[in-house]
């Protein structure tokens, strides 16, 4: 490296001696080597997205296992090859490891912010995956995913969301029209981009394809902070074993406590039963609302069971049900959201659709009986079908027994 002195190290050498030039030498030569080491050391770092892989010593049919890694776990790249990567992990183990069973620290990040970004969102209700299940950027089956939950894991639900099961563009497309060579070069449709959730543009000489089957997703949040959205249809939003059996054909979408009642003869904690107001909404994906109906189940110190004393139904309802229960002696209050004419906004990102004029509804529980309160005191309009006509809805009564 120092076979030909720049000039300037030359000239600086002739005004020193030996000892002084070799010691000048030797603190350049050991800068260059820490330089060079510092270099060699910054390496791209990657994260395992699969459940479970195991590193092998060589890419080849024949090759062992030197070590195991899993979900989430940090790798650092020291080599890349045609679809595969030779990793380090934290332990100094190096081996291979498919690329495809990785993301990298750019769609990581993306995963972190997203959970930062929603860290306080309000919780609107709570929930259980059924089975192992990954965390998906944006609602889409074909989006990135990271985190994986086990089955049974607790989740945070914080915003529904519809968009198309397949992208409608694909759909439409014969797959004879796209050879091998375009079908490779073809982008991957975002279910929850603005294309897909806008509608498919029409192809000439195709005949115009039947509306995309549409499902929803879920924004929810772990019991650690991590934060990305999962089919609705593999997880069970918790209800009450005493109240869930009261769904009628309807799927529920949130409970919450309103207060407790105390009865002497309950074998609940401190014989104090919960009393709650839910939301349902149909067994179908893809409605415009989050739920059409509120239902207030009370607790009969007389029979010992739950009765229905509020029912209000069809509406379109939208989340968050806010609650502000009942404590001290004074009355639960609870709240909900509902569209004030036809206007909807979708967000093209997502697919989470909201009214673009909300009217915040608002009941009061005093003993069994429900009344408006707040400063929204309209008719509510009854129907959700296209084309039926709306009528103003009128409080549920307590049916008797």
């Amino acid at each position: 490296m120092f076979t030909q002195s720049p000039i300037p190290f030359v000239c600086l050498a002739r005004g020193l001696k030996a000892p002084a030039v070799s010691l000048l030498l030797v603190c350049l030569l050991a800068l260059s080597s820490g330089c060079s080491r510092f270099r060699h050391e910054m390496h791209e770092t990657v994260y395992v997205s699969a459940r479970q892989m195991y590193l092998h010593d060589r890419v080849a049919a024949v090759s062992n296992r030197v070590a195991e890694v899993t979900n989430g776990q940090p790798l650092q790249v020291l080599e890349h090859g045609r679809r595969f990567l030779k990793v380090k992990t934290e332990k100094n183990e190096i081996g291979w490891i498919e690329e495809r069973a990785v993301i990298d620290a750019k769609a990581f990040n993306a995963f972190d912010q997203l959970g930062v970004q929603h860290k306080a969102d309000p919780v609107v209700a709570t929930g259980v995956v059924r089975d192992d299940i990954y965390l998906h950027l944006t609602p889409g089956r074909e989006t990135e995913r990271f985190y994986l939950l086990a089955a049974n894991a607790k989740v945070q639900l914080l915003a529904r969301a519809t968009v198309p099961k397949v992208s409608p563009v694909a759909e439409r497309t014969p797959k004879a029209t796209l050879g091998t060579g375009q079908a490779a070069k073809a982008p991957a449709q975002n279910a929850g981009s603005k294309t897909a959730t806008s509608g498919a543009a029409h192809i000439p000489g195709l005949p115009d394809a039947e509306p995309p089957v549409l499902e929803d997703w879920w924004l929810v949040r772990d019991g650690q902070g991590r934060a990305g959205w999962l089919l609705a249809g593999r997880m069970d939003v918790d209800v009450p074993d005493e109240i869930g059996t009261y769904g009628e054909g309807q799927r529920y979408v949130g409970a919450y406590v309103l207060n407790k009642v105390h009865d002497p003869e309950a074998t609940t904690p401190d014989h104090e039963v919960p009393q709650y107001v839910t939301v349902l909404s149909p067994l179908k994906a893809g409605l415009p609302f989050d739920f059409d109906q509120v239902r207030v189940f009370t607790w009969s110190i007389r029979h010992h069971r739950y009765e229905t004393a509020f029912r209000l139904h069809p509406i379109q309802g939208y989340l968050p049900v806010r609650v502000t229960p009942g404590a001290g002696g004074s009355a639960p209050v609870f709240s909900f959201q509902i569209a004030n004419g036809p206007n909807m906004t979708t967000d093209p990102e997502t697919g989470i659709t909201r009214p673009a004029s909300p009217r915040t509804i608002t009941y009061m529980m005093v003993d069994t009986q429900l009344r408006r309160t707040g400063s929204d005191l309209g008719p509510i309009p009854i129907g959700h079908l296209e084309g039926a006509k709306a009528k103003p809805g009128k409080m549920g009564k307590k049916k008797a027994k």
